[in-house]
């Protein structure tokens, strides 16, 4: 382990904003809503398909529901659903969230719903629940990654669904060791689902979670993760019980 990945000398939230890993542009600033570099490819779905196949529930008859998307980059996925969805029988119930460190969004349309925010995703608390939250690539570039879940799952309503995709193998302990095993038996007990093979991190309906681990500080010359871009390994300290 190098000097810089000593516990006592990582980075607060404070000082990993300012990093330029935290800042790459290739992960998710450019991706569509569909296509080849898209939300739908990563997915599996497009959300916009997804939140219109709610809507036409007859159960929800009047009702409106909301996408959140944290880390949403420049937010062209979710300015691109808003536009498509404007030209339907939905305008006005729908509402689309995205949140971001860097305020470099896309030039945002004059449609109704649309919401772009820049702040820290640990600083920020949504006013509403969602019926879709996603964070394609972004945790790979947060400090504290299982705070970020634990609170975006409490998020969603009671048939709403969370997709992250999540690198283990940046979670790691004071020894620099991956949490492992253990991190997802505790994950898993705690609502979550957890897809190795896609590195995807998931669940449906809000979970009041409480992982038993103290966040130390983060590395952001944890060099490149699965992705092959550079990332962030973030340090947690494992509660004892």
């Amino acid at each position: 382990m190098t000097d810089r990945q000593r516990p006592g000398e990582l980075l607060d939230d404070d000082h990993l904003a300012a990093s330029a890993v935290v800042a790459n542009c290739v992960m998710n600033r450019e991706r569509q809503l569909a296509g080849v570099n898209s939300y739908t490819r990563e997915l599996g779905f497009n959300p916009a398909d997804a939140l219109t196949a709610i809507l036409g529930d007859p159960r929800q008859a009047g009702a409106t529901v909301a996408w959140l998307d944290l880390c949403c980059g420049t937010g062209r996925a979710l300015i691109q659903a808003a536009g498509r969805l404007a030209q339907t029988v939905l305008t006005g119930r729908v509402e689309l969230v995205g949140v971001d460190l860097v305020d470099a969004f896309d030039p945002k349309p004059a449609v109704p719903g649309l919401e772009l925010v820049c702040a820290p995703i640990s600083a920020w608390t949504p006013i509403r629940s969602f019926e879709l939250i996603t964070c394609v690539h972004g945790l790979h570039y947060l400090g504290d990654k299982l705070t970020t879940l634990t609170r975006a799952a409490s998020w969603l309503t009671p048939t709403g669904r969370l997709i992250a995709d999540l690198d283990l193998s940046s979670i790691r302990l004071p020894d620099a060791r991956p949490a492992g095993r253990r991190l997802v038996t505790r994950l898993r007990a705690a609502g979550f689902s957890y897809d190795p093979r896609r590195h995807r991190i998931s669940c449906t309906g809000p979970l009041d979670a409480d992982l038993p681990y103290t966040y130390l500080g983060a590395d952001d010359h944890a060099g490149a993760n699965y992705t092959g871009q550079p990332a962030v390994n973030s340090y947690y300290q494992e509660d004892q019980h």
